[in-house]
């Protein structure tokens, strides 16, 4: 997932002209013989010109992964529709539940947040977890500031949901505090 983040991060802040990618969902994320993540199915992407921060689309993504107050009521697309759509794949990643596998009023969004940080290990996929003892409370924690993150890529105000510098930022740090504890274990 750290793979997918910095290639988001590449095509919103490091090309000249921000792409959107506007269908990011686990089906766009192909793996090499190494493992490594790559992003693809540009089909639908949007370019923004030097002075647009959004723009208005027809085009929809899979729902599930869209942000439904700005890109699916609206049709208004921006770098932030693609981070909530990377949150909604990182809580799947770690949850091993669909954003379509809930009905009524409960979204995965919703489900992870009334679970945290109390309840991980009965949200997290098991395969996930290895460790036993004093090993199990650490590895549930590395798994909740990870779904903190995605908690916080998927936030319903623009203004309050994170950006993909920061995304990679901080996963990258629970990365290397990861190894560090591994190394002491």
């Amino acid at each position: 997932m750290i793979d997918v983040a910095c290639a988001l991060e590449y095509v919103h802040h490091g090309c000249f002209s921000p792409v959107i990618h506007c269908d990011l969902k686990p089906s766009n994320i192909l793996l090499d013989e190494d493992m490594v993540a790559h992003l693809s199915d540009f089909g639908i992407s949007k370019l923004l010109g030097e002075d647009q921060g959004d723009l208005y689309t027809k085009t929809l993504a899979r729902l599930g992964y869209i942000a439904p107050v700005e890109y699916g009521l609206d049709g208004l697309v921006s770098i932030k529709c693609d981070v909530y759509s990377y949150g909604t794949m990182l809580l799947e990643t770690f949850i091993r539940r669909k954003p379509n596998d809930f009905e009524g009023d409960l979204s995965l969004k919703q489900w992870v947040g009334y679970s945290l940080p109390k309840a991980v290990m009965d949200i997290v996929d098991a395969n996930l977890v290895t460790a036993t003892g004093k090993g199990l409370q650490k590895e549930l924690d590395v798994v909740a500031s990870i779904l903190k993150v995605a908690l916080y890529c998927c936030a319903e105000s623009l203004a309050r949901r994170t950006n993909m510098k920061d995304v990679v930022a901080m996963l990258q740090k629970i990365k290397i505090q990861l190894l560090a504890r591994r190394t002491f274990l």
